[in-house]
């Protein structure tokens, strides 16, 4: 048997290539699926349970894609909804599916599948020995977790299936890895597991493993003994290194491939272009584990933040910008101390210098010579009141101040009035951990509804 998945894009949201859309339905596809979820903008979404995407966004693609669905007679997942998959964003796909339904005068069977898990539960598995921790490891106990925002465990196949086997058309699934809902449907044909695990793997970001990453649209298809893949776009080809270089997308090793129940191996692999779009895979192998085990996430609020900008653009300023900031960081925490009684432990000042070192910090080893840099201050406490009072006693330093004692105040430019921006509360991952599962469906929810 083979069967095909049609993977729309890498995440709904993100957008797609309308007519490679209707060339991939024209293929006659066994079922559509598309990820919803990343931690890859940090952990704010987890925290709150909120998207980072539009939903109007969302809704017109997904209304494509409800359309395409109808067209193909086939079923239509989405993974980890709503970007962190908590429950609240799997209940977020279901109103836009409802509002959808209605206006396309459509009657679906729509299965939701919940990866929320409770810190009771967590507590409870982690004083039975269930919770293991993963590289980088980090302390976790009764009383962090029960400091934690939300936790989600990261479906796999099996649960995808299980949401599948109910018969839905459309399947809303929480958090789950990104592979999850391309391998399900080929696992529960009896396609070969290591072809179904390493399709889903390059096929997870839709055409990011074609030569035209933005077009999107992804035809997958596995049999008994590999898998090919090919892009739906006109102007995009599949090559064997587009292909097998995706294994390095979000991967610590190339090689390998961790998932709940065991890991993919692709050491022996094999990949032969059979056309000018199509790359055939061979050669790779599923190994189980012996557990059962599903990666957990978690966020938690760790303060408030305000944030401030300046520019500077004087030569002089621009070339010794490191010295000011180290200057100026010494002036602020006496003025901190004097003037509001506090500690340099209730709050926190840190400068990136937009230009120089902002996302590397000390690890920057590029050098070169800027013509202006931004200063970005970053204030963090532990209240939302007193951020937003740190932040202001900066301002007119940050404004003004000099590299000398002993010559004139500089003036800097501020981008926007005012120059503190308030950013609410401001959270962190705080489990980096996998839980043992005796069944696959422990801890995750089915519902089924009648649209």
């Amino acid at each position: 048997m083979t069967t095909r998945v049609l993977v729309p894009s890498g995440v709904l949201g993100l957008g797609f290539d309308s007519a490679a859309l209707a060339a991939g339905v024209a293929t006659r596809p066994d079922i559509i699926a598309i990820d919803g979820g990343s931690t890859d903008s940090g952990p704010y979404y987890l925290g709150t349970g909120t998207s980072k995407y539009s939903r109007a966004a969302c809704k017109a693609e997904w209304k494509q894609l409800m359309l395409a669905r109808e067209q193909a007679q086939v079923p239509l997942v989405i993974t980890s909804c709503g970007t962190c998959g908590t429950d609240s964003m799997v209940e977020w796909m279901l109103e836009i599916t409802r509002e959808l339904a209605a206006e396309l005068s459509q009657q679906v069977t729509v299965a939701t599948l919940y990866s929320e898990v409770s810190p009771d539960l967590i507590k409870e598995q982690l004083v039975q020995g269930r919770i293991l921790p993963l590289a980088p490891a980090f302390h976790i106990d009764a009383a962090s977790v029960e400091s934690i925002d939300h936790i989600v465990a990261l479906a796999g196949a099996e649960q995808i299936n299980a949401a599948l086997a109910t018969g839905a058309d459309i399947v809303l699934a929480g958090r789950a890895t990104d592979t999850a809902g391309i391998s399900a449907m080929p696992l529960a044909r009896g396609e070969q597991h290591g072809a179904a695990w390493h399709g889903a793997k390059i096929a997870e970001c839709g055409a990011l493993c074609s030569t035209n990453p933005t077009s999107g649209v992804i035809a997958l298809e596995v049999d008994k003994t590999g898998f090919s893949v090919w892009p739906l776009a006109e102007a995009a080809s599949c090559t064997p290194h587009s292909v097998s270089a995706h294994m390095l997308y979000e991967n610590a090793d190339p090689h390998t491939l961790y998932e709940p129940g065991g890991a993919l191996e692709v050491h022996d692999a094999l990949y032969k272009s059979i056309d000018e779009k199509r790359v055939r895979v061979t050669g790779s192998r599923w190994v189980p584990s012996d557990q059962y085990t599903v990666k957990l996430e978690g966020a938690r609020s760790v303060g408030y933040q305000s944030t401030l900008m300046a520019i500077l653009r004087d030569a002089r300023y621009v070339a010794n910008a490191k010295v000011w900031v180290d200057r100026l960081t010494n002036y602020l925490e006496k003025e901190i101390a004097s003037r509001m009684g506090l500690a340099k432990d209730d709050y926190d000042v840190e400068f990136r210098l937009i230009g120089v070192d902002a996302a590397l910090g000390e690890l920057e080893v590029r050098v070169s010579d800027p013509a202006e840099i931004g200063v970005l201050v970053l204030v963090s406490a532990q209240s939302e009141e007193l951020a937003d009072e740190l932040a202001k006693l900066i301002n007119p330093f940050l404004l003004h101040y000099p590299l000398n004692d002993n010559e004139e105040l500089p003036t800097f430019a501020f981008p926007y009035s005012p120059a503190q921006t308030n950013r609410g509360a401001i959270y962190e991952f705080c489990l980096n951990h996998v839980l043992v599962l005796e069944e696959p469906m422990d801890g995750f929810r089915l519902e089924v509804h009648q649209i």
